[in-house]
């Protein structure tokens, strides 16, 4: 069973979390400046997103990354805004007004408490959103769930594993190929679990210099997975080696 345990607003490791981190600064945004402009599809204007890619400092999406690949950045362009965009709106904590995003009185209310902001975006981040949309084979599913990955997860990782590792304790070695190809199943497990998790700061990666490949990445719980994690396979952890 998972269990997120809650968290006192002034916990240390919630400064692990790109996600809340990234969500906190719209909120001083909005304060600051009133609302968001809107484009006619309703996505966040460009003055908005390259504020965003600038103070959010998001692993992997930095401003040098996106603007790399980019001459302009439209929130599409960012990956992690989008998904910020949608859980805001979902959960209306902030709302679409002739043109403008602004925050809602819920939003207004949760921006002043990190700790319980952090306890209603994750779990709802994680278990409830189809995160095989920004896969490049959408249309794979992977075998198991949350509960499945989670608890492996929390055993293998505690003191880092590759990729490569993960992929095989989870679903088997690849099939033997004669020449390379991308690997769906490690593709799959990385945009749809491995990911999500780095994202909202339960995970954090360490990826080789030059390196593209998440098989060759290496996967370790932060201190905020032990903090909000309550799970059935706690047990089987190793305690911390004291030295």
């Amino acid at each position: 069973m998972i269990e997120f345990r809650s968290l006192a607003d002034d916990e240390p490791s919630l400064s692990y979390s790109p996600l809340l981190r990234g969500i906190l600064k719209t909120f001083t945004y909005v304060e600051e400046n009133g609302s968001i402009g809107l484009t006619p599809s309703n996505a966040f204007k460009r003055n908005f997103v390259h504020w965003a890619a600038r103070e959010f400092d998001w692993p992997g999406h930095t401003e040098a990354d996106l603007f790399a690949v980019n001459k302009v950045l439209n929130e599409q362009d960012f990956m992690p805004l989008v998904d910020i965009h949608f859980l805001l709106t979902t959960l209306k904590m902030g709302r679409h007004y002739k043109g403008q995003f602004k925050l809602t009185k819920a939003g207004t209310e949760v921006r002043q408490h990190p700790g319980r902001l952090f306890g209603i975006i994750t779990p709802f981040y994680l278990f409830e959103i189809d995160h095989s949309g920004w896969s490049r084979t959408p249309n794979h599913v992977l075998p198991g769930n949350w509960d499945l990955f989670l608890n492996i997860l929390n055993v293998e990782t505690e003191d880092g594993a590759a990729g490569a590792h993960l992929r095989q304790i989870l679903f088997g070695e690849p099939e033997p190929s004669p020449f390379p190809r991308y690997d769906e199943m490690m593709g799959s497990l990385y945009t749809q679990v491995l990911r999500p998790l780095i994202w909202t700061g339960l995970l954090q990666e360490t990826r080789p210099a030059k390196s593209f490949r998440s098989q060759e990445s290496v996967f370790t719980k932060t201190p905020l997975w032990k903090a909000a994690l309550k799970l059935e396979t706690d047990p089987l952890v190793k305690p911390a080696t004291r030295h």
